[in-house]
C-alpha cells in the first residue's frame, strides 16, 4: 500500500508532471463524457459536447451513445454563473433525438450572456440543427452533414385532427428557432424540409459543409482553429463593451 501511494504522488522521471486521474474524473468521463486532460493553466473557455442521440424523457438502451439533457442543463447553469469561464465552445456530432430536450438545451445556450461558438463535426441531424445555430456564431467542417426533415414520432399515433395540429405546432417551434438564430428564411427552410427524392422513403434534405453555409443555416466552414479564434474574438469584444 505504501509503494502504491508513493507511486501516485511521485511520477517517474520523464512522465508528465500532473496528478493522475481520480475516481471522480473517471466517473465524469463515464457518465458525462467529460475529458480529464492535463491543463497547465486554467482555461477561460469551456468545451461542451453534444454527441450521439439526445436523450430526453425516455431512457434509451445502454448500447446507445447518448447526451442526457438532465446532465447538460446543470452544466450550462454552472457555466453561466462561473467567474472563470468567459466563453463556450459547443462541439456537435449528433443524429438528433428528443425534440423537446434538444430545444431546451438550444434555448438555454442561446440565452446565455457569455459568448458561444458551435462547431459541427461529422453530422448534426434533425434536432441537431437548432443546436448547431443556437450559439453566437456557427462553424461546420468541410465534410460534415446536416439533415433537415420534418418532425417524426414513434409510438402510438391517434388518428384525429388534434394529432396533426400537435405535430404542426412542434414543427413550427423548430422552424421558428432555426430562422431566428440563422440567416435562412422560413420559405427556404420549409422548401428543404419537404423536399422529396433525396432521402430514402422520407422527405427532407441533406446538406454538406458549404451547402449549409450557402443556405444561411451555418455561418462559416471551418475547423477547431477557426472556431477557437472566433470565440476568443467574441470574448475580447465583450470585455471591451
Amino acid at each position: 500500500m505504501r509503494i502504491q501511494a508513493r507511486f501516485e504522488q511521485e511520477p517517474e522521471p520523464g512522465q508528465p508532471d500532473y496528478a493522475p486521474q481520480t475516481n471522480t474524473a473517471i466517473s465524469a468521463i463515464k457518465e458525462l463524457g467529460g475529458q480529464a486532460v492535463p491543463q497547465p493553466v486554467v482555461s477561460n473557455i469551456h468545451c461542451l459536447t453534444i454527441i450521439g442521440q439526445i436523450e430526453g424523457h425516455i431512457v434509451l438502451p445502454p448500447h446507445y451513445k447518448t447526451t442526457k439533457y438532465e446532465h447538460v442543463i446543470p452544466q450550462l447553469v454552472a457555466i453561466e454563473q462561473s467567474k472563470e469561464i468567459e466563453g463556450l465552445l459547443l462541439i456537435l456530432n449528433t443524429v438528433g433525438g428528443d425534440v423537446e430536450a434538444g430545444l431546451a438545451i438550444a434555448e438555454m445556450i442561446s440565452s446565455m450572456s457569455k459568448p458561444s461558438v458551435s462547431l459541427l463535426l461529422g453530422g448534426g441531424h434533425s434536432i441537431g440543427v437548432p443546436l448547431s445555430v443556437c450559439t453566437d456564431y456557427s462553424f461546420i467542417s468541410q465534410t460534415a452533414t446536416t439533415t433537415i426533415h420534418p418532425i417524426r414520432m414513434s409510438g402510438l399515433v391517434i388518428g384525429v385532427p388534434q394529432t396533426y395540429e400537435y405535430f404542426n405546432k412542434m414543427q413550427e417551434r423548430v422552424v421558428s428557432f432555426i430562422t431566428s438564430h440563422s440567416n435562412i428564411s422560413k420559405e427556404s427552410l420549409n422548401e428543404l424540409l419537404f423536399r422529396t427524392g433525396e432521402l430514402a422513403n422520407d422527405v427532407g434534405t441533406v446538406l454538406i459543409g458549404e451547402d449549409a453555409v450557402r443556405y444561411g443555416i451555418i455561418n462559416e466552414v471551418g475547423g477547431l482553429d477557426k472556431a477557437m479564434d472566433k470565440l476568443k474574438e467574441l470574448i475580447r469584444q465583450r470585455k471591451e463593451e
